[in-house]
């Protein structure tokens, strides 16, 4: 067992999920036996992870080649450090989303259990595979799965919201497509370890073509990690996605970033030769940029949940920000920070959703309204989540800006990451004052008894068990940072994954 723990991640989620569309599980009628099935599903991915992360701590990374096909022309899956810890991170979403959908989300649609897995699936396998080509496949696995979750529950803005979704992530696929058949057409393979031996020795013209292809490849990875200019589909997207299906998309944009680390890093990274750093020019005015957009579209928004979206593009911005430094200690930090803006993010759509449904027809919008029914458990709720997101102490917010800050040691460094981000950061905090003092403390008269929508027990429990992570990777904070350390060290040492491969050119 212990030898294909590597993939246990991707077949649980896979079997489990077309377990769900048979009997004793389909049908509406089901729902409880669906409720029972699919936490133990989420509860065997966490414990096969955790596992995983157990075995890679003691061994290093772990390679398993799907039937005994090695490297390079197998498919490979590759468990290191960080993909395990993004696998972890993927799961635990999963389970806190999943919690939060049987206040009766879940009801609203047979399929959105199953669906759910093989979104969980299709990230997990993202995160991963060691392969170009096979990431594709992943992608398309979790996009098909999301088109369908985006439209859970029916409605106008939903079915805007998919159609354009649908087209710019199928436009996306297609510059993907274009920029695999480049980079093989020059360097004749697609794994990643493998083309980061090859692409040092490519001729002057090869080199333009891979030039191209690696140019490609950043636009699909920021079209997925809503990076701008590409980042106009998020906020409509996300604001009309239900709850928990919007907390699990809080992930997704992760996995577009963690396509830029790991192949700008791996293949286009110090050994590239005149192909090193090449997005570069590029990288450091897009994520400046793309935390200026978040901040003024956080200060613009309407309603809670689109507030909550432009803080995910400014955390997008903000990991480009400590990619671009190109150190370990800046992945590092931008590992820590990426598990707190995921987990928070994830919480505050769940929050607004709560808050949503005891407002009336003014929903999480920021106008006068009726008084909320549970204010104080909301106001709590929210209060933290806001605490946490913007960075304010003791929360983890706090220190994964803090390491990041640390992280920017040249001067040029500073001059670029320190006012952007302690700005964006302060400009938030605005936003999420106005944002609490509208939905808590402007209300006109009282809720109607008759209409009201108090919150359940699971709905609590999905979106306690996303804030207390906050203060765990705090207390715990060492051990985090160590781990995430790892991480960053292991990605940046491009020997580790040639040798763990086996492939030619590895050192004995």
């Amino acid at each position: 067992m212990m030898a294909h723990l590597p993939v246990l991640p991707i077949l649980i989620p896979l079997l489990g999920g077309l377990l769900l569309l048979l009997p004793p599980f389909a049908g509406i009628e089901r729902y409880v036996n669906r409720r029972i099935g699919v936490t133990l599903l989420m509860l065997l991915h966490i414990g096969a992870t955790l596992l995983l992360m157990f075995q890679v701590s003691q061994q290093g990374p772990v390679m398993y080649a799907i039937g005994d096909w090695q490297a390079p022309f197998g498919i490979i899956m590759f468990a290191d450090p960080l993909a395990v810890i993004l696998v972890l991170l993927t799961g635990f979403l999963g389970l806190a989303s999943t919690l939060y959908a049987f206040g009766g989300t879940d009801r609203e649609g047979r399929y959105f259990h199953p669906l759910m897995q093989f979104q969980l699936m299709g990230i997990t396998g993202a995160f991963l595979t060691h392969d170009l080509f096979n990431l594709f496949v992943f992608f398309e696995v979790l996009l098909i799965a999301s088109y369908a979750l985006l439209i859970h529950g029916g409605g106008k803005q939903k079915t805007l919201a998919n159609v354009h979704y649908v087209i710019l992530n199928l436009v996306g696929s297609s510059l993907f497509l274009f920029a695999l058949g480049t980079l093989y057409g020059t360097t004749g393979t697609l794994n990643i370890a493998d083309m980061s031996l090859k692409i040092s020795s490519l001729t002057p013209g090869e080199q333009v073509i891979a030039e191209a292809g690696a140019m490609l490849l950043l636009v699909v990875f920021g079209l997925k990690a809503a990076m701008l200019p590409l980042h106009f589909w998020l906020p409509r997207t996300y604001a009309a996605a239900s709850a928990p299906v919007a907390a699990l998309f809080a992930i997704m944009t992760k996995v577009g970033v963690y396509g830029i680390f790991r192949v700008y890093t791996v293949v286009f990274g110090d050994q590239a030769g005149n192909l090193s750093d090449v997005i570069q020019p590029w990288i450091w005015p897009l994520s400046i940029a793309t935390v200026f957009i978040g901040t003024v579209g956080a200060l613009a928004s309407p309603h809670l949940r689109g507030l909550a979206a432009n803080l995910v593009i400014i955390s997008v911005g903000t990991l480009l920000m400590a990619f671009a430094i190109r150190t370990p200690e800046a992945s590092a930090a931008g590992f820590y920070y990426l598990i707190h803006s995921t987990l928070i993010s994830a919480a505050l759509f769940l929050i607004a959703d709560m808050i949503g449904r005891q407002r009336g027809k003014a929903e999480d919008r920021f106008v006068i309204a009726r008084k909320v029914e549970q204010p104080a458990l909301l106001g709590l709720l929210f209060f933290v989540a806001a605490m946490a997101i913007a960075g304010l102490p003791p929360f983890s917010g706090f220190i994964g800006k803090l390491v990041i800050l640390q992280s920017a040691a040249t001067g040029s460094d500073k001059f670029w990451v320190w006012p952007v981000i302690l700005v964006s950061s302060l400009l938030s905090i605005v936003a999420l004052s106005r944002a609490g003092t509208t939905l808590f403390w402007r209300h006109a008269g009282e809720r109607d008894k008759a209409d009201e929508s108090v919150v359940s027990y699971w709905q609590i429990s999905g979106v306690l068990l996303l804030l207390l992570a906050s203060p765990v990777i705090v207390v715990f904070g060492a051990t985090v940072t160590d781990y995430t350390g790892q991480a960053a060290q292991q990605l940046h040492d491009l020997s580790t994954a040639v040798r763990v491969l086996q492939l030619p050119g590895a050192q004995p």
